[in-house]
């Protein structure tokens, strides 16, 4: 079903609802598009993060220390 045909097709049932509880249609619409934006301004930051060369410079940098160094190894 197309996305057009969606939308109809909730309008005709929405037609049929009385007032509360096309309010209560509307706030969970509202709910599904903001959990949206956050999932798309999430997902945009994590693609700048994996992509930024911040911490490039540590790829060169050598290990201080190793797992013989540790005093206490906790399981």
């Amino acid at each position: 079903m197309t996305k057009e045909a969606l939308i109809q097709k909730t309008i005709k049932k929405l037609s049929q609802l009385p007032k509360e509880r096309i309010n209560e249609v509307l706030d969970f619409a509202d709910f599904i598009a903001k959990k949206y934006e956050e999932e798309i301004l999430q997902k945009g930051i994590t693609t700048l993060a994996t992509k930024s060369k911040t911490y490039e410079f540590l790829k060169d940098e050598e290990d201080l220390y190793s797992v013989n160094d540790l005093k206490a190894i906790y399981k």
